[in-house]
C-alpha cells in the first residue's frame, strides 16, 4: 500500500464498513497546505504523526511543535500494541513495519531541547508589536525606534538592547520628534512596562544570538530520511503569544530566505502549526492579511504549510481557502458555534453521494477522519471517510533519558547552546552615554579651577561703588593724606549698606535665572 511520490495516509470506508480503497497524499501538492481538525482526544497528534512520518520518509524536512510531548515519540522505533496491529489489519496494511526517524529537539528554553533564538532586529516591528500587544501610538513608537537603530547604526539584538534604545528615546524625545514624528514619553514607557513583561514570561530566551539558522532545520540525514525538528512546546504555551509569534516569525523568515521553486516533485520543508487558532486570536487585521500573504505566496517557495486545531472556524476563511488537502476528525455538536463549525467543515468538501458529511462528522470514531487531498491537476478528491494508518514510530513521549541521547547525537550539537553576546545597542548607548559623562566631569572641573586661579574675585561688584581692591587701595590713599583712624560718615555709612543690598538682590536674581528652581 506505499507508492512512490505519495504518502500513505489511511484506507476509506464503504457505507457498510469494508474497505474502500487506500486514501494518499500526493508529494507533489504536498506544498499546497493542509488542514488537521477535531476534537480533543479525536486522533489529531496520530494524523499529524503519521504525516509527519510520511514526509520524512520522501526525504522531506519537518518542523512541528509539540504541544503535549507526545510527538516526541517519532525519535523512538515503535512497539508492537494490540490497538496498532488490530488498525494495520482492520486497513489491510500488509506492509506495515515499525521505524524510527532523525529527529532534532528545538527549546526556547534550552531545557528539553537545543536553544531556538532570533534577534530583535530579525523579529521586526510588526511581530514585536504583536507580541506586546501594543497599541497603534505604541506601534507607531516601535517602528521609529527601527528606524532610529538602522540610522545609528545600533544592531538590536536582544531584550536589553531595545530597552536602551527606548531609554535614549525617552530622554531625548523632543528633539527626535521633530525629525520622525511625535514620540510620546507615556507610549515610551508603557512600552518599557510590556518589555519587562516579557521578561518575566520568558521571553529573553527567545532574543538573541546565535540566532536559527534556516539551513538547519532543512537538513536530511545520511539514510535520505528528512530531518524531523521538534519544538517542545509544554513550557512555550504557557505563553500563547510568545508561542504565535515565533512560529509566525519563523513562517517570514522561510518565505523571505528561500529561493523560488515553482511547484517541485516535493515540497523543500513541510511546517505543522499546532494549536494554530492562538495565531489568529485578537489578531489585528495587518497580521491576519500578513499570514494569508505568507501561506498563499510560501508554496510557491516549496513549503508546506499545516494547520492543526480544533475547530475549522478557528481559521479565517481567507487562509482556510489556501488549504488543499484536509483531514477532519470528529467534531461535537452540542453548541451553537460547534453545530456552525459541523456546517462549515461539510462544506468545505467535495461532497461524496455515499454519505452527508454534516452527519458522519459528529459520528466519526477515534483515529477515523474525513480525508480530502488534491489530485491530478491539484482538484480536490472526494472527500471519504477514513481509518487513518498506525504510525511506524512510538506513540507517546520519550523519557528524559532517551530525549538527552537524541540530542547528545544531533548534527546541531553545540552550535546553539551557548549565549554569545558581542557589541550591539546597549554597549554601544552605554559608551556613548558614559563619554558624555566624563566630557561633563571634565568641564566642571576646568571651571572649578579657573575659578580658584589667583586674582580671581568673588563676590559682587556695581559700577560706582568699587570693589574690594579699589576700596583698599582708597583707605591706602586716605591713610597716606591724614595719618590715624578717621570715623565714617553717616553718608557713606548709608551708601555702602544701599550698595551691599542691590549687589545681593541681584545676585539672587542670576542665580533663579540659571538654575530656574531657587525657592523665592
Amino acid at each position: 500500500m506505499i507508492e512512490d511520490g505519495k504518502i500513505f495516509i489511511g484506507a476509506s470506508r464503504n457505507p457498510d464498513d469494508s474497505i474502500n480503497k487506500p486514501e494518499y497524499l500526493d508529494l507533489k501538492f504536498g506544498n499546497r497546505h493542509g488542514l488537521v481538525t477535531g476534537a480533543t482526544g479525536t486522533g489529531k497528534t496520530v494524523t499529524l504523526q503519521v504525516l509527519a512520518e510520511g514526509f520524512s520518509r520522501a526525504g522531506v524536512p519537518v518542523f512541528a511543535a509539540d504541544i503535549k510531548g507526545d510527538l516526541s515519540g517519532i525519535a523512538a522505533k515503535g512497539e508492537p500494541k494490540d490497538f496498532l496491529t488490530k488498525r494495520a489489519e482492520q486497513i489491510g496494511f500488509t506492509d506495515y513495519e515499525f521505524d524510527q526517524f532523525p529527529v532534532i529537539f528545538w527549546d526556547l528554553f534550552g531545557e528539553k531541547g537545543h536553544r531556538v533564538r532570533t534577534t530583535v532586529a530579525e523579529m521586526g516591528p510588526l511581530l514585536l508589536a504583536r507580541l506586546m500587544d501594543a497599541s497603534e501610538p505604541q506601534e507607531g513608537v516601535i517602528n521609529i525606534a527601527f528606524k532610529i537603530a538602522d540610522q545609528a547604526g545600533l544592531p538590536l539584538l536582544d531584550l536589553k538592547d531595545f530597552t536602551s534604545l527606548l531609554n535614549y528615546m525617552g530622554e531625548n524625545a523632543t528633539a527626535l520628534s521633530t525629525q520622525y514624528g511625535l514620540i510620546s514619553k507615556a507610549s515610551v514607557g508603557s512600552i518599557q512596562r510590556a518589555l519587562l513583561v516579557l521578561e518575566q514570561q520568558g521571553a529573553e530566551h527567545f532574543f538573541g544570538e546565535p540566532a536559527l539558522k534556516i539551513s538547519d532545520i532543512m537538513r536530511t540525514s545520511n539514510n535520505g530520511y528528512g530531518q524531523i525538528s521538534v519544538l517542545a512546546a509544554d513550557k512555550l504555551m504557557m505563553n500563547p503569544r510568545l508561542y504565535a509569534t515565533f512560529l509566525l516569525w519563523l513562517l517570514s523568515e522561510l518565505f523571505e530566505e528561500l529561493p523560488e521553486v515553482g511547484d517541485p516533485d516535493k515540497p523543500k520543508l513541510v511546517f505543522f502549526f499546532d494549536e494554530a487558532h492562538l495565531l489568529f486570536n485578537d489578531a489585528p487585521k495587518v497580521l491576519v492579511e500578513r499570514v494569508e500573504q505568507v501561506v498563499r505566496l510560501i508554496r510557491s517557495k516549496g513549503v508546506g504549510v499545516y494547520f492543526v486545531t480544533q475547530n475549522p472556524l478557528d481559521v479565517p476563511e481567507t487562509v482556510l481557502a489556501q488549504l488543499g488537502n484536509r483531514a477532519q476528525h470528529a467534531l461535537r455538536a452540542y453548541s451553537p458555534r460547534e453545530q456552525k463549525a459541523v456546517k462549515t467543515a461539510a462544506e468545505t468538501f467535495r461532497p461524496n453521494p455515499a454519505f452527508d458529511c454534516a452527519t458522519v462528522i459528529t459520528n466519526l470514531g477515534t483515529g477515523e477522519a474525513l480525508v480530502s487531498t488534491l489530485e491530478a491537476k491539484g482538484a480536490p478528491s472526494i472527500v471519504e471517510r477514513t481509518l487513518i494508518r498506525p504510525p511506524s514510530g512510538r506513540v507517546g513521549p520519550l523519557s528524559d533519558g532517551e530525549r538527552q541521547q537524541v540530542m547528545d547525537k544531533s548534527p546541531v550539537l553545540g552550535l546553539y547552546d551557548d549565549d554569545i553576546d558581542r557589541e550591539s545597542a546597549f554597549e554601544i548607548l552605554a559608551a556613548r552615554a558614559k563619554k558624555a559623562a566624563d566630557a561633563e566631569a571634565a568641564k566642571r572641573a576646568q571651571e572649578e579651577a579657573a575659578e580658584q586661579q589667583p586674582g580671581s574675585t568673588s563676590g559682587w561688584s556695581l559700577p560706582g561703588f568699587g570693589d574690594s581692591n579699589d576700596d583698599n587701595q582708597g583707605r591706602g590713599q586716605s591713610r597716606g593724606r591724614s595719618s590715624g583712624y578717621q570715623r565714617e560718615t553717616v553718608v557713606e555709612a548709608a551708601m555702602k549698606s544701599v550698595a551691599r543690598t542691590v549687589a545681593t538682590q541681584v545676585g539672587r536674581a542670576l542665580v533663579r535665572g540659571i538654575l530656574g528652581s531657587l525657592k523665592r
